[in-house]
């Protein structure tokens, strides 16, 4: 969810709210001899309130389980839930004269401190975040699919080393034929070569491999060693695991340095496969790259909506409290 011009009546309407309720905080709290309570009337309409607030809030977790609802649009309520949820903690707090009394409402004022907290912080993540996807992963494609077309591009890897330096002994695995949309990576058996892949990243025509494998240009052992061992070191455990650890690769500068430095350990006619190769660890870095961002993007929920849930069931207890006793 972007924060952009369509908040602009919310958000309106949030600080009108703010300043009325501001306003009436204080005059109660000149008018009135003891200093505000939450037993007063004005302390008593700012609890009901703030906790409407807080409830309407969690009603958006209801909305998004049954979509059918047809009560209001699911963009209008992602901004109710983000401004009203920002107005319950300044509201909550005019409720209780900014006191954070006993055990259970000293609970309850962290609970939703806490909880407006981040949910701010994830809006700002919400909002940032797509930003960062379209700006450093042009090759964003489904998030549940990244490992497959990671083994997608691991497979092709090997084949484009072997094509050069000859089995590596790897195992196989059975992607020949798969097709994939979104900009990754196609593999299509090719008699006599290794399969073609078409990316955003790789320049229009055969791959580097395929031509390899065409002209039937293969290093000798002594000039396929360097390739040979930089790829079984260094970049098949990168494209396995991209980020189990620190690794060279996962940098483009040092990535770019390193490749550098491999093809001046090369005959010119493996060049073009050192660029192919250049090319996939670029992709790999850009899953890796939207795997974290995906992480960053729905973990926070992990907290905020378990403290949400306790927001709610602790408030109606402290209001069922406050009103028998």
């Amino acid at each position: 969810m972007r924060i952009d011009r369509t908040h602009r009546a919310w958000a309106i309407a949030a600080f009108v709210m703010l300043a009325a309720a501001a306003i009436v905080y204080l005059s109660d709290t000149l008018n009135a001899p003891q200093g505000p309570r939450g037993g007063s009337v004005v302390g008593l309409l700012f609890g009901i309130l703030g906790f409407g607030c807080v409830i309407f809030a969690a009603l958006l977790g209801a909305r998004k389980r049954v979509p059918t609802w047809r009560v209001g649009r699911a963009q209008a309520w992602m901004r109710g839930h983000l401004w009203l949820g920002l107005l319950a903690l300044p509201t909550i707090l005019f409720h209780a004269g900014f006191h954070f009394g006993g055990t259970l409402t000293r609970v309850l004022m962290w609970l939703l401190i806490i909880t407006v907290a981040s949910g701010a912080f994830g809006a700002a993540l919400q909002h940032y975040i797509p930003r960062v996807l379209t700006a450093e992963v042009p090759l964003e494609t489904i998030y549940d699919e990244i490992d497959h077309v990671r083994a997608l591009l691991r497979e092709e890897a090997d084949r484009t080393v072997e094509a050069l330096c000859g089995d590596l002994g790897l195992a196989k695995s059975s992607t020949e034929g798969i097709e994939r949309a979104g900009g990754f990576t196609a593999l299509r058996p090719i008699a006599g070569a290794v399969p073609l892949r078409t990316s955003a990243a790789v320049s229009a025509g055969a791959s580097a491999a395929v031509a390899a494998a065409r002209e039937n240009i293969r290093l000798s052992q002594e000039e396929g060693a360097p390739l040979r061992i930089f790829y079984l070191n260094e970049m098949r455990q990168f494209l396995e695991y991209p980020g189990k650890h620190p690794h060279r690769l996962a940098h483009p500068a040092t990535a770019s340095s390193s490749f550098a430095a491999l093809r001046t350990l090369l005959p010119g006619r493996a060049h073009g496969a050192v660029a192919d190769l250049e090319d996939i660890c670029d992709e790999a870095r850009q899953l890796a790259r939207q795997e974290r961002l995906h992480h960053w993007l729905h973990g926070w929920l992990l907290v905020h909506i378990p403290l949400s849930l306790a927001l709610v069931l602790l408030g109606a207890v402290h209001a069922v409290m406050a009103l028998r006793y």
